[in-house]
């Protein structure tokens, strides 16, 4: 059971995480947009939400054998989340626009190159880890949420790749395909990487300094 209430958990993830995509989409003020796209962020942190890019960053300060199955379900999760949220706002009269603007959003990506989209989704999830560890860690009240609100904005102005908005990009503009199922398993890698740097480095300092 908790397993199925860990994927629910990820599912209503990756919809915050959609929903923040919707709000981004919905502004023509790019600055605007990525203070909303927050968001879904602020919701998945205080809600306790199970998001891969946030929990992916823990890696090894978890026994990697059982941790890396968990990430991979919450990946699935996520994606079924955004799905869920993308086919649910095709139905609106919001979605003409939306399409248009993820269309356009998804083949930047496909027609990126696989190294470009991978140290993109290195910086992303830097960002997203250090708003997850502001909030987890800060000893300020007002830090914990400007932590997540300008790390967030910085990813999405700079445009940083994020595998699970990508999910609900892609889902919007229903562009799945070869070339960006490759470029998001690449941003999903970039991820990774850019995620577990935070956690280890500081593990990594605390073991040296109690030696």
């Amino acid at each position: 059971m908790k397993k199925f209430a860990d994927f629910l958990y990820a599912i209503m993830a990756g919809a915050f995480i959609a929903m923040g995509g919707v709000a981004f989409l919905s502004l023509n003020n790019k600055i605007v947009g990525a203070f909303m796209f927050s968001l879904g962020l602020f919701a998945v942190c205080t809600l306790k939400y199970n998001l891969f890019t946030g929990k992916v960053g823990y890696l090894f300060c978890n026994d990697v054998k059982t941790y890396l199955p968990w990430c991979l379900m919450v990946w699935v999760g996520n994606l079924v989340g955004s799905i869920i949220v993308a086919e649910l706002v095709r139905l609106t009269r919001v979605a003409p626009g939306l399409i248009e603007k993820s269309t356009k959003l998804v083949q930047v990506k496909a027609d990126d190159t696989l190294i470009s989209l991978f140290v993109l989704g290195i910086f992303c999830n830097i960002m997203v880890v250090h708003a997850v560890d502001q909030y987890l860690n800060n000893p300020h009240e007002i830090g914990k949420y400007l932590g997540i609100i300008m790390s967030i904005m910085v990813f999405i102005l700079v445009g940083f790749e994020h595998s699970i908005a990508d999910m609900f990009y892609i889902q919007m503009a229903r562009m799945w395909n070869s070339q960006t199922i490759i470029a998001l398993i690449v941003i999903t890698l970039g991820n990774v990487l850019g995620g577990i740097l935070i956690p280890t480095m500081r593990n990594i300092n605390t073991k040296l300094k109690s030696e």
